[in-house]
């Protein structure tokens, strides 16, 4: 006679519960990981105002890349990243910022806006503007993208180690540093990379050649 009895054996699905909400957990985080190494590099902005006309157009959506001005000053990898740029001055990564980008930053008298503009002038530069043409190292700016019809005056300004000279395509009608000054490095956000909203301004945007003499 065979006394082997079957052992009965406790439901198994609080073990499958505990495996599913430990998978789900880490599903979780490592979404939020992506997501915010995302928006460490890149981030969306919509434009408001028409201070960027022709080029850029209110209610505009584009995605902006923090990446680009990465800066590693006052850490132990500047001795290793920095190429030749000026003494104490900002160290970055990829390259400094150049004549023609358009860059998002935070605006100078009150940081807790963001503004959208072209630079100008770099460390360096002398800027001037007369009848609303940009003078930029003595020589006249052929600038094909703006918006003309602008007719003010400005004196010459040298562009300091750490600041950039900014001004909107509208020259008409923007608020930049013609108005209120140099953008500090600090206030960097990043370059504006790409138009995604609405579908006919689809595609990257293209940096102009460089400063022309008339």
């Amino acid at each position: 006679m065979d006394d082997t009895r079957e052992l009965s054996t406790s439901p198994r699905w609080p073990m499958k519960l505990g495996g599913f909400v430990w998978e789900l957990t880490q599903t979780v985080l490592l979404t939020l990981l992506i997501f915010f190494a995302v928006r460490a590099v890149v981030q969306n902005f919509k434009v408001e105002g028409t201070s960027m006309e022709p080029t850029l157009h209110n209610s505009q959506f584009l995605i902006i890349n923090k990446a680009t001005y990465t800066r590693v000053d006052g850490t132990p990898l500047a001795p290793i990243v920095a190429r030749g740029e000026q003494p104490n001055g900002p160290i970055f990564v990829f390259g400094e910022p150049a004549r023609g980008d358009i860059i998002v930053f935070r605006y100078p008298q009150d940081p807790s806006k963001d503004f959208i503009k072209r630079i100008i002038g770099v460390p360096g530069d002398s800027v001037e503007i007369k009848n609303g043409v940009v003078y930029l190292n003595g020589k006249a700016m052929e600038e094909p993208y703006i918006q003309p019809g602008a007719n003010y005056d400005k004196p010459t300004t040298t562009v300091p180690v750490g600041s950039y000279y900014v001004l909107g395509d509208n020259r008409p009608n923007s608020s930049d540093s013609h108005v209120w000054g140099l953008v500090p490095v600090e206030n960097l956000i990043g370059k504006a990379w790409f138009a995604y909203w609405p579908p006919r301004d689809w595609g990257p945007l293209t940096q102009p050649t460089g400063a022309l003499a008339r």
